[in-house]
């Protein structure tokens, strides 16, 4: 595979793995334009964390229009493709629905998504980042950001077990699978390095990459 091939990639993996900061790595190395999950930051978000009963619905759905949005203005752009790089699949929107939301928010949410999902087009490369919940955590608190600091560990690991049952059995697009335990590809040259060139000679199907931190700069 080489750059060539990729006319969309995705990276993917729960909070605080370090997605989004990757893709706008890659973005950048590969003169690619970067595809965010939001433009706005969601203005339900905090309310979620200190109160996910009462938050859960509204941060849902406005995540969903966005990302529904996002890949609906790439659907349109499909004339003038480049390369594009997103941190979302929209498959994922799903996920967090079946941890944040009881049955009647849930049959609701579903009526929604079925009448604002767009047809999004399918990854050339989906790289899903996985790393431990103390990792996670230890990244959170590095980001210093005061919705970061509302993230309880119990949330994250149903989000990280959420992630690992959804990619276990995921087989829509060739799938990279990264070990981000000990390396950090975002900051990392080394490590970045590493990665883009697993990336650029990744087959079709699935692929794990499992590497050691080089730990330099």
């Amino acid at each position: 595979m080489n750059q060539a091939d990729l006319s969309f990639v995705v990276v993917e993996g729960p909070i605080g793995v370090g997605k989004t900061a990757l893709a706008r790595r890659l973005a950048d190395t590969l003169n690619a334009e970067l595809l965010p999950e939001t433009v706005a930051p969601n203005p339900f978000l905090e309310r979620f964390y200190q109160d996910p009963r009462s938050g859960a619905l509204p941060a849902q759905l406005f995540f969903l229009f966005e990302r529904a949005g996002q890949l609906e203005t790439l659907r349109q752009d499909d004339l003038f493709a480049t390369t594009r790089v997103a941190d979302f699949l929209m498959e994922k929107d799903r996920l967090f629905a079946d941890i944040n939301l009881n049955s009647e928010e849930r049959a609701l949410y579903e009526q929604i998504y079925a009448r604002v999902s767009v047809d999004a087009p399918q990854p050339d490369l989906v790289i899903y980042l996985q790393a431990p919940v103390d990792v996670l955590r230890a990244r959170l608190s590095q980001r210093g950001g005061e919705l970061d600091a509302l993230i309880e560990r119990s949330y994250l690991e149903q989000v990280n077990q959420a992630y690992a049952r959804f990619f276990h059995a995921y087989d829509a697009a060739p799938l990279l699978i990264v070990n981000a335990e000990s390396i950090d590809p975002a900051y990392n040259t080394a490590d970045f390095n590493a990665l883009l060139a697993e990336i650029l000679t990744v087959p079709r199907g699935r692929r794990f990459f499992n590497p050691v931190s080089s730990r330099t700069a």
